[in-house]
């Protein structure tokens, strides 16, 4: 489970250092020039990133920070301190724990209400863009992607869209807060291969103790009544108490060169969002292990009404799971997705499937020439919008065969960055299915996901095989 309060339990100090991969994480790499930190919260750059903006700092390195949310919902249920008081108190912690990181730090407070980094995001990245022309850092430094808190997310996938639009691109490093709480060593989201550190030597870990001392609204309880706790516990800080900071490189080395990087030809608020997902974890969605996952892959397959395909065309293939599966039922594949990195983990996990294609490309933007037997659309169509989706299912509809088929599953509970719901997305299908003279032939409900196949040929599975 998930947890952002550090007043719950979480994996202890002691879980994490007694796993000899922490201890040999590669070394970060060297930032000579300026740096850009960001922060979705006053509190997030000197836990996560603390110990470098002091050794750099010390060094005389320009270091700006930017605190994009105004921290007023630390304390939701307080009856002591308003939210107008509590955004000043916040601003007020943020410059005392800089002046103890080291002098000279540059503070910039975007005041994004707390909790809204993602309806003010085009705002950010603006902003963002702004700072990177007028700094030219040689380093990025971000909350992490993967680190599972919304703000936390959403400006990690803001500042891989904008240093993947600078030129020269600076280095991006993102640093990890909440996971050491809600993760383990073995959690399949931590990111082991793409983890660097950067250690330090006694004075910059001191001095971020000191900076976090700072943040007496966060370390300690905010009034005196009864009951009341610090917002970040001892057992929480703990984490931040050794003499390293570890980063995230997120995008990885290898990528081939007919792999477009993000921004190249694909729109910042698709590749980039879901490469930035690719790499920060190797299975984004735990398709390769969770129950929920295998069940619903088992069950997708399940339906398909044909044992076996000529042509299949499937899109957002992600790291090419559900391909490997429809590679064995086909003569030939073609898989879409429009994250770089996920193409990238795809081929890799199918270079032994010669009749297997995976390609960089966005499906709402025309399908590839072809005509497809079998057309899969998986956990996609809640990206879009009910006309983009309801025109990228015209283009299926004219390239399927005389007896194509196609199958749709998606999640029912939604998330923050769908256009609309999964009930929504298949009840555009249905009246996109009835218009295109397509029968559905499998419907299955569940209280988590919606499983649709309609087909060209509307024979049930006992009359394409002769039992009736």
């Amino acid at each position: 489970m998930v947890s952002f309060d550090a007043r719950e339990p979480g994996t202890s100090v002691a879980t994490w250092e007694a796993d000899p991969r922490l201890a040999a994480l590669p070394a970060a790499p060297r930032l000579p020039g300026s740096l850009l930190v960001l922060a979705a919260h006053a509190d997030d750059e000197t836990l996560g990133a603390g110990s470098l903006i002091a050794a750099a700092a010390r060094r005389g390195q320009p270091v700006t920070v930017v605190v994009v949310t105004d921290g007023t919902a630390s304390h939701p249920a307080s009856e002591t301190t308003t939210s107008a008081e509590l955004g000043e108190v916040r601003r007020r912690e943020a410059r005392a724990a800089l002046d103890e990181l080291g002098p000279g730090v540059r503070l910039v407070m975007l005041g994004v209400p707390d909790g809204a980094v993602r309806e003010h995001r085009e705002a950010v990245r603006d902003r963002l863009v702004d700072l990177v022309d007028e700094l030219a850092p040689s380093a990025v430094v971000s909350t992490w992607r993967g680190d599972g808190h919304r703000d936390h997310r959403v400006l990690g996938e803001v500042a891989a869209e904008v240093v993947a639009g600078a030129h020269p691109a600076p280095e991006l490093l993102e640093y990890p807060v909440w996971m050491w709480h809600w993760g383990s060593p073995d959690h399949p989201d931590v990111p082991w291969a793409q983890l660097v550190q950067l250690t330090v030597d006694e004075e910059a870990r001191v001095a971020r103790q000191h900076a976090l001392a700072r943040y007496v609204s966060q370390v300690r309880p905010l009034s005196a009544r009864p009951g009341d706790e610090a917002v970040l516990r001892p057992e929480f800080l703990a984490h931040f108490a050794a003499g390293r900071d570890v980063f995230v490189r997120s995008v990885p080395d290898g990528v081939p060169a007919d792999v477009p990087a993000a921004g190249d030809d694909a729109p910042a608020d698709d590749a980039s969002r879901f490469d930035g997902t690719h790499a920060a974890r190797d299975d984004p969605w735990g398709v390769t292990t969770r129950w929920y996952e295998r069940r619903k892959r088992a069950l997708v397959l399940g339906a398909l009404p044909d044992e076996r395909y000529g042509a299949v065309l499937e899109v957002g293939c992600s790291i090419g799971v559900v391909t490997s599966e429809l590679a064995a039922r086909a003569d030939r594949v073609l898989a879409l997705d429009v994250s770089p990195v996920a193409v990238l983990r795809a081929r890799e996990r199918l270079a032994d499937q010669p009749h297997v294609r995976v390609e960089r490309a966005d499906a709402s933007e025309g399908l590839p020439e072809g005509r497809w037997d079998l057309v899969v659309l998986g956990e996609v169509g809640y990206y879009l919008e009910p006309g983009a989706l309801t025109a990228l299912l015209d283009g299926v509809a004219a390239a399927l065969t005389a007896t194509g088929t196609l199958v749709a599953c998606h999640w029912r509970h939604g998330a923050d960055d769908f256009a609309q719901g999964g009930d929504e997305v298949h009840a555009v299908l249905a009246d996109w299915a009835e218009r295109a003279g397509l029968r559905r032939v499998v419907q299955h409900v569940e209280a988590d996901f919606l499983l649709d196949v309609f087909s060209l040929d509307g024979r049930s599975v006992a009359e394409r095989t002769g039992l009736r």
